[in-house]
């Protein structure tokens, strides 16, 4: 799949799908590509920071009465850091990582690389399989900003996922935890989508 991703695309995702391993989770979640575009790429329009994202997605979890993984593993003597730097030298390399479908399951796609494998949600299988529609439509009619790769494109000319397409994926359920998330932190969700021409109704 990650052959129609613009390299910023792909380091997106990899970079969500760390965070996600940062975290203890087992499972890449649409918050996770939230938090990593807030890191690397601010669209016009959308004023936050990933800090900001993070408080936000702990305060969530907190409310669902989530105990941090951190402090969960700390417990049992297990140290996240230590385990990070005994890793792969090639974890944080997008080119390292496949994002894949499974041919007896269509609906798994799983996030493998040198840290492990994430099975996406189902939300965030959403956010990819948007990205992947609205890159190859023709129907964008936003424009990049601000990604400082000069790579890809949002004209919906078939060029690949971009950073701006994954986060028309985002937008494309309004009863996500991200979208919440967005609402929370100020931003105008609707004005946000017309900015990259992805109006919906629903969001």
């Amino acid at each position: 799949m990650f052959a129609r991703f613009t390299p910023e695309a792909r380091r997106t995702t990899v970079r969500a799908g760390l965070l996600s391993l940062d975290h203890g989770r087992t499972t890449l979640d649409e918050d996770m590509f939230l938090l990593a575009l807030a890191e690397s790429w601010p669209v016009a329009g959308l004023v936050i920071t990933s800090e900001a994202v993070g408080v936000e997605i702990r305060e969530r979890e907190a409310a669902r009465g989530r105990a941090g993984d951190r402090e969960l593993l700390a417990a049992i003597g297990i140290d996240l850091d230590e385990i990070r730097r005994r890793l792969p030298a090639r974890r944080e390399d997008p080119l390292a990582w496949r994002l894949t479908r499974s041919r007896l399951r269509p609906l798994n796609v799983t996030l493998s690389g040198p840290a492990g494998d994430l099975l996406l949600t189902a939300r965030a299988r959403k956010v990819v399989e948007v990205a992947l529609y609205t890159s190859g439509t023709g129907s964008s009619a936003g424009s990049r900003s601000g990604s400082g790769t000069g790579t890809g494109s949002s004209t919906g000319s078939g060029s690949g996922v971009t950073d701006e397409d994954l986060l028309k994926g985002l937008l494309a359920d309004a009863s996500n935890a991200s979208v919440s998330i967005l609402r929370r932190l100020g931003v105008d969700v609707r004005g946000l989508a017309a900015s990259i021409g992805f109006l919906r109704e629903s969001a």
